[in-house]
Formats: structure tokens, sequence, C-alpha cells
């Protein structure tokens, strides 16, 4: 069994396993199998995959609990984030290498200069994340959008940040083409928040979307200019969360930014897809899809 850098060794696992016959229950199990010599901590802390190898059968248990000894104890400790950064310029490239290797749930596990290295660290490196420039060597056009696209097919399950100075809805819907899980589109600018880039990793690596502030602005303020747009039809409070919706935040994260109730926010969503003539979507990342779709095909 592989849990990231744990202890957890194959022989302690193939002795939870023996005899099972169901192993992916027994797995689960493993949580339970807490050290005598423990602490308790403040805090649950995960890991990020455990794999289970029985009889050439690949199984994969959700997030556990992680253990680490540190002394003469052991304690709860989270597993890092770990990435790949693609950057064709070096001075950027280790400007933002410092940057994420300063936040202590982050691991640049390798960079990268060109689209072809990229793919190769990946597939090396097992990466949790890539944090890519929008253009990169060979072509210089959008190695990064191909990048996203190559990685929705061969590993679905790595997040995808592209790095861009352009707020261009074209590469917005190239990068969203496949979905829109797991996908980031963020100006470079950001880079010098550390904290804007940082909660956009750590957000693909959940699985959710960020799109650019900027970005969707942009997109809004292009749609409204005419008066026969359906936009002009939306409160200020819709707009405000239509905003909201394409930056690609959950219900919870809307109403706390916004000071409502998580309901009211519901009643506001439903408003505003009324209003568009938009497909109901309770999940948030085909919610950013459509509304960003919209405003593209509308600006």
């Amino acid at each position: 069994m592989h849990v990231g850098e744990t202890e957890v060794q194959e022989n302690d696992v193939r002795g939870v396993l023996a005899g099972e016959r169901d192993p992916l229950a027994a797995a689960s199990r493993l949580e339970c199998a807490e050290p005598s010599d423990t602490e308790d901590v403040p805090r649950q802390l995960t890991v990020r995959l455990a794999v289970v190898d029985d009889q050439d059968e690949r199984l994969r248990v959700p997030r556990r609990p992680c253990w680490r000894r540190s002394g003469h104890r052991r304690i709860l400790t989270p597993m890092p984030i770990r990435l790949v950064l693609a950057e064709d310029q070096y001075f950027v490239r280790e400007g933002i290498r410092r940057l994420l290797e300063s936040q202590d749930d982050l691991v640049v596990a390798a960079v990268c200069d060109d689209l072809d290295s990229l793919l190769a660290a990946v597939d090396a490196e097992r990466p949790d994340v890539v944090v890519t420039d929008i253009r990169m060597p060979p072509g210089n056009r959008d190695e990064g959008i191909q990048a996203a696209l190559r990685l929705r097919e061969s590993n679905p399950e790595v997040g995808v940040v592209v790095l861009s100075q352009y707020a261009t809805p074209s590469y917005v819907l190239a990068l969203l083409e496949g979905g829109s899980e797991r996908r980031a589109y963020l100006l470079k600018e950001r880079v010098t928040d550390v904290d804007q880039l940082t909660a956009a990793i750590r957000a693909v690596s959940e699985g959710g979307s960020v799109m650019d502030p900027k970005v969707v602005e942009a997109l809004v303020a292009e749609n409204t200019r005419t008066e026969e747009s359906p936009l002009t039809q939306l409160t200020p409070r819709e707009h405000d969360v239509l905003r909201e919706m394409a930056e690609g935040k959950n219900n919870a994260a809307i109403a706390a930014s916004l000071f409502l109730t998580e309901r009211s926010v519901e009643k506001v969503i439903h408003s505003i897809f009324l209003k568009l003539g938009l497909t109901w979507e309770p999940a948030v990342n085909k919610r950013v899809k459509a509304v960003i779709l919209y405003l593209a095909e509308s600006a």
C-alpha cells in the first residue's frame, strides 16, 4: 500500500486484507487502526490518495488520516499538494517556484520550460496540480491550454492552473472545452498575490474551478453594452451573484462574500438562470461552464 510518504508498509496491509472477501471494505477499516502511543491533535488531517494492489486489481480508497512519527510520538500531518510548474521564462519560473515553496502544504516536484517536458514530468511525478504558462515552446501559442486538454484525457485527476496575460474569452472557452472541473484560469498579475494563486491551486486540487475576476468582469461588461441583452434584466444583487458564480465559487462562498444566507443565494441563482434562459445546474463546475459559455457567446 502506498499513501504518499507515510510509513504504512505492504506487509501491514496484507495482514489486514488476509482472508477478507472484500479488500476495499477491509482497507477502509485501516482508518481505525490508530497507534497505541498516539496523542490527540486539534484537527483532522487527511491523505490525498491510498492505493491497494491485490491480485492485479487496483482499488482506490477514500482519504484517510495519515500518521507520521515525530520524536517519541506520532502525530497527524497533512499530505502536501504536489505540483509541476511550467514556464519558459527562467526568472519568472524561479519567482513562482519560490512563492509556491514558501507554502507549507505545497511541494514543487518538477519545473519545466516547454510542453513536452511538462507532459513527461506529469507522467514521472504524478502531481496533484500543474501550474502552467499559457504560451511556451515549441509553438508559443497556447501550449498551456493544449496541456490541459491532453491531461483531461490521460490524467483527469490532475488539476491545471493556467497563467495568462490575456483576458480573452476564446482561451477560457478552450480551457473549459472538456469541462470546468479541476481547471483554473488566472491572469499572470495574480502571481504577485500568493494568496490568490495558492487558493486557486487548492481549489482545483479538490476538484473545483476558478476563473479570474477580471476575465469575468470583462465578459459581463461586454454583455451589458446593449439594451437588448438579458443581463440588463438582472438586479444589482443578481449581477453580483453572477460574477461570483462565474469565478467558480460555491453557494457558501458566495454567501460569505456578499453577506447573504445560502438559502438567499440559491434563490438568486435560480432567478438568474430563469432570466437568462439557462438550464439549472446544481453542480458548481457545470454551473461555471454554463455561465461562462453564456457570457462568451453573448459578447
